[in-house]
């Protein structure tokens, strides 16, 4: 298996900067023929949130609040309501930006947060294939393509841009271009909440690696761009962390939230309604997750008396199965275990084969979601942490059968995403 790898790598390296753009293009016209062809079709006609052909498809949930920083500038009341100013500043900038070109906001949103995310892809594979060969590379640029939360690459979101000024931080730093390192740190902690993470990590980093002073002021220099929103809100709102009261809207309180966890359990155990009735009204969930476990457990604890395709296969039309029925929250609560605890275990497991950057990165941003105090869209949250799909990615590539039922998983949650996010259904 060895030798065949070495063939293939041996055979796209003259491709490889076709790959990132291939797999890139490929996964959105997947996300988009799902929001425009295939989820009309799975409306109800009689529903209001029946997706229309065209770009309004792509503009729900967060993106009507950039639309609001874009076209009315932000607003906030210490009242504990959601307000826009829990959203960092790079992202509408840039699209207000292209609206004075003549772009509407939809067309702008949407080309910043794509053609960023290709240039992540870009990024990633590279400073991958620097430390963990050709074949990780493409493996974990598959991932971060084809992963569900990378439908909120493709709309009016700030995942596409955040993957690139965070993956292009780090990869200067592995690089020891210090300079590179404060610009795109502090880009990043200019788009997103969790940017602030790569101060620690850098400078963490640092120490570990016993880099020069250089490396240390590169480190907090990331921080500039969370301090001059900083000094936004000072001057606006007169407090200069009104942003931080502002994430009240989302989040009411500080520190892991226990509770909101047991929950998510809970659900994906004995189904949502169920739960919240404290009353087993819809037996279908439990029936159906118990069925998927009993028979997923012999073909796994039997796998090395089977032949694999078998065992691969059986497991495929399971998870495909069980995907396919559920609904939304399901999903979601899957995905949030699955990003978090599933990725920080893998990220644990390579720690040694990672840069040390890469690895303090990683858990200095599951840190701060844990502590963020609330479950809401962790998955799509840990997603933009991009050590967690640089270590899935590493671990597929090693694995590759099953890497194959992964991806096949991935593409089908993807699609349900998708759909759900066309349909104005809360997917993360």
């Amino acid at each position: 298996m060895a030798k065949v790898q070495i063939f293939i790598a041996k055979s796209l390296w003259k491709n490889e900067l076709i790959f990132p753009a291939a797999v890139w293009g490929f996964s959105r016209i997947f996300i988009f023929m799902a929001m425009l062809l295939l989820a009309p079709h799975l409306s109800d006609p009689t529903d209001r949130t029946t997706p229309n052909f065209g770009w309004e498809v792509v503009n729900a949930w967060d993106s009507v609040h950039y639309r609001s920083i874009v076209t009315s500038g932000y607003e906030f009341v210490d009242d504990g309501n959601q307000h826009n100013l829990a959203f960092f500043p790079l992202f509408p900038l840039s699209i207000w930006l292209l609206m004075k070109l003549g772009l509407s906001f939809e067309l702008a949103g949407t080309l910043i947060n794509n053609i960023a995310f290709c240039a992540a892809l870009y990024c990633v594979y590279f400073w991958v294939k620097q430390h963990c060969g050709i074949i990780a590379a493409q493996w974990v640029t598959t991932v971060m393509a084809w992963c569900p939360q990378a439908m909120f690459t493709g709309v009016v979101y700030t995942e596409g841009l955040y993957l690139l000024l965070s993956t292009a931080a780090l990869r200067a730093f592995d690089l020891q271009q210090y300079r590179w390192t404060a610009l795109w740190g502090a880009l990043a902690t200019a788009t997103r909440p969790t940017g602030m993470a790569l101060i620690p990590a850098l400078a963490i980093a640092s120490w570990k690696q016993r880099r020069p002073a250089i490396a240390y002021i590169a480190s907090f220099a990331t921080a500039i761009g969370i301090l001059l929103f900083s000094l936004f809100c000072w001057i606006k709102f007169g407090h200069p962390l009104a942003f931080i009261q502002a994430q009240r809207g989302w989040r009411p309180s500080l520190g892991f939230d226990g509770q909101g966890w047991w929950h998510m359990v809970m659900e994906i155990a004995i189904g949502t309604s169920n739960w919240q009735d404290a009353w087993v009204k819809n037996p279908w969930h439990p029936l159906l997750f118990s069925i998927i476990l009993v028979s997923a457990y012999p073909l796994w604890r039997f796998r090395k008396y089977l032949i694999e395709t078998k065992v691969f296969y059986g497991l495929y039309a399971l998870a495909g199965i069980f995907f396919f029925l559920v609904n939304e929250q399901f999903i979601n609560n899957f995905l949030n275990l699955f990003t978090v605890l599933g990725g920080g275990f893998i990220l644990w497991r390579l720690r040694k084969q990672l840069t040390p950057v890469t690895t303090i990165y990683g858990f200095c941003g599951i840190g701060l979601l844990l502590a963020s105090g609330g479950t809401l869209s962790l998955s799509r949250l840990a997603y933009g942490i991009v050590p967690l799909s640089v270590g899935v990615g590493v671990l597929l590539s090693r694995h590759y059968r099953w890497g194959y039922l992964t991806l096949g998983l991935f593409a089908v949650l993807l699609a349900r995403l998708a759909v759900g996010f066309a349909k104005q259904i809360w997917v993360g």
